[in-house]
């Protein structure tokens, strides 16, 4: 029973797994491409026509956001992420500086939008949460921490993911306004923004109780189990180092 258990745990995670990964390279796709042309008007944000390097940080931003989308499912992938060591390295490398570029450029594209106050705070909010989670991500492994490493990527890459969510959310908001004459694009835009930030950190935040803690904290009180940092338990006595 209990290895039917397990199987059937395995099919849901791969599942989703898949769901997450082709949404994740399907908005990518979606989004790139109109910013290779160089013109504004196939953009998919409304560009400020009084500042001129507008357009420019939104595509400085657009790209590296689009590649680090495509990279990020392949990371949380154990089976090549344990086999493929270096190119775990290399890509994650790659990652967290089309993060950096993506950030900075999202700055100050969300400074001159022109979607709103509301909207500029959210981004701005992301932004600090994104640079801040990436700054921790780089110092837990740079200290060997490999559990909270993956831990502070696990938000991290939430937030970029909050670009396909927020797509979900728009057409679901755009669908209640074909119904409700009262709601303006700009407060759907808007609600849909926060609620794709929102939502994205609350279930990173779910997964990472549910799927790295408790079971993390399930295996140290065994006796005999390998702890991330190398400590062995032993019954009665906790932790003992090797």
């Amino acid at each position: 029973m209990m290895k039917a258990a397990f199987r059937a745990d395995r099919r849901v995670r791969r599942s989703a797994w898949a769901v997450f990964a082709v949404s994740a390279v399907g908005t990518a796709l979606y989004s790139a491409p109109a910013y290779l042309t160089g013109d504004p008007s196939q953009g998919r944000i409304p560009i400020n026509p009084d500042v001129a390097l507008h357009y420019l940080s939104v595509v400085v931003h657009a790209l590296p956001a689009s590649l680090l989308l495509l990279l990020g499912p392949v990371q949380f992938v154990p089976a090549l992420r344990n086999k493929y060591g270096k190119l775990h390295r290399v890509v994650g490398r790659v990652y967290m500086v089309s993060v950096l570029i993506a950030s900075v450029a999202g700055l100050f594209a969300a400074t001159f939008s022109v979607d709103g106050f509301s909207v500029q705070v959210a981004f701005y909010l992301l932004t600090a949460a994104w640079l801040y989670s990436l700054v921790q991500a780089y110092r837990t492994i740079r200290r060997g921490r490999i559990q909270l490493h993956r831990i502070w990527m696990i938000r991290n890459y939430a937030l970029s993911f909050a670009a396909v969510v927020l797509r979900l959310f728009l057409v679901l908001g755009l669908a209640a306004r074909s119904r409700y004459d009262w709601l303006s694009f700009e407060d759907v835009y808007a609600a849909s923004v926060w609620a794709s930030i929102l939502v994205s950190a609350g279930v990173a935040e779910w997964f990472i109780v549910h799927r790295t803690l408790k079971p993390l904290a399930r295996s140290r009180r065994r006796p005999g189990a390998v702890t991330p940092d190398g400590a062995t338990t032993v019954a009665g006595a906790g932790r003992v180092s090797a």
